[in-house]
């Protein structure tokens, strides 16, 4: 059987203990630009702690903003892989929310225009953070199955619709900041605790479907949204991301692994690709169930009745 390498961009945002548990090899990094400033961003806090950087996104004096890898960091990474003598199979964040998928596919162009039997497949996985990088867990447990290149690709473009996600933003500020909710409703918000909770469109945006006040009420709301959506527990794994809040995301951990049989369940940090768009106060769930519906109405009701349910 042909060798293969899965290679997602950073934006998947697995933790070291994650990337060792599922045998992750490489990543592609991307950039942040911090004041004109530009550091790699990476799966860890190596280029700037996790205190600096979050501290740095809170202040709106602050210039932040998030790149993809360059072509060239693409085409010189997928050189390498196709000279080794290894498929590649290229995984990207959503290319609705990012072009790095257009990036990764131009650059395996490049290669194949000059190794002409270089195998290189660029999956836009339509996700980001957590769920992204369960689909990339996924697959990497496949490959370690013996499944073969053309068999993990068809897994996961029929279960990337599958994958959901749910959970509060603890703070609105950075929201505000986005221009998605105005400065005062941030205010107001914030002060009367009200937590903002969604699951992801087809698309791999966040759609919030429901408001709960109160940050215990929200994540046993995840807690029982999740029972609800998702299926085969005891084969399937559990990931949870945040921003900047490492004592409610395990919190939450404790809950799931009380009330549910999933396989496992990991937590993980936003790291800078992604946490430069989220902003600090995200604890989100992350785990398959049926596909996502168009529209997310059956999503919402979901929730409606996980919170009815605690009340």
């Amino acid at each position: 059987m042909s060798k293969f390498i899965i290679l997602p961009d950073v934006t998947c945002d697995l933790s070291k203990e994650i990337r060792d548990y599922f045998g992750l090899e490489d990543y592609i990094m991307g950039y942040v630009q911090i004041n004109g400033n530009s550091i790699k961003t990476r799966l860890d806090w190596e280029n700037i702690s996790k205190d600096e950087f979050y501290k740095t996104l809170s202040n709106k004096k602050n210039q932040v903003s998030s790149a993809a890898g360059t072509p060239e960091d693409y085409y010189q990474t997928f050189k390498k892989y196709v000279e080794l003598g290894y498929k590649v199979l290229s995984m990207s964040i959503s290319s609705k929310i990012s072009g790095t998928f257009s990036i990764a596919s131009l650059a395996a162009k490049r290669v194949k225009e000059e190794i002409s039997d270089a195998e290189i497949y660029c999956l836009d996985t339509t996700r980001m953070s957590g769920s992204f990088g369960l689909l990339v867990c996924y697959a990497l447990e496949l490959q370690k199955e013996g499944k073969s290149f053309e068999e993990v690709i068809n897994y996961l473009e029929e279960t990337k619709s599958r994958v959901h996600q749910m959970g509060p933003i603890d703070d609105l500020t950075f929201v505000a900041r986005r221009g998605q909710i105005s400065k005062g409703k941030a205010i107001m918000g914030n002060f009367a605790g009200i937590k903002p909770m969604g699951d992801s469109n087809s698309d791999g945006y966040v759609t919030v479907l429901a408001k709960v006040k109160g940050i215990k009420k929200a994540m046993d709301a995840t807690v029982e949204y999740v029972k609800a959506l998702a299926v085969d527990m005891d084969k399937k794994y559990l990931f949870i991301m945040h921003s900047d809040r490492d004592n409610y995301a395990n919190l939450l951990k404790e809950k799931f692994e009380a009330s549910c049989n999933f396989k496992k369940v990991f937590v993980s940090d936003v790291f800078s690709g992604c946490g430069t768009n989220i902003g600090p106060g995200m604890i989100c769930a992350y785990f398959l169930g049926n596909p996502v519906t168009s529209d997310l109405q059956f999503e919402k009701e979901t929730l409606a009745s996980a919170i009815e349910k605690i009340a």
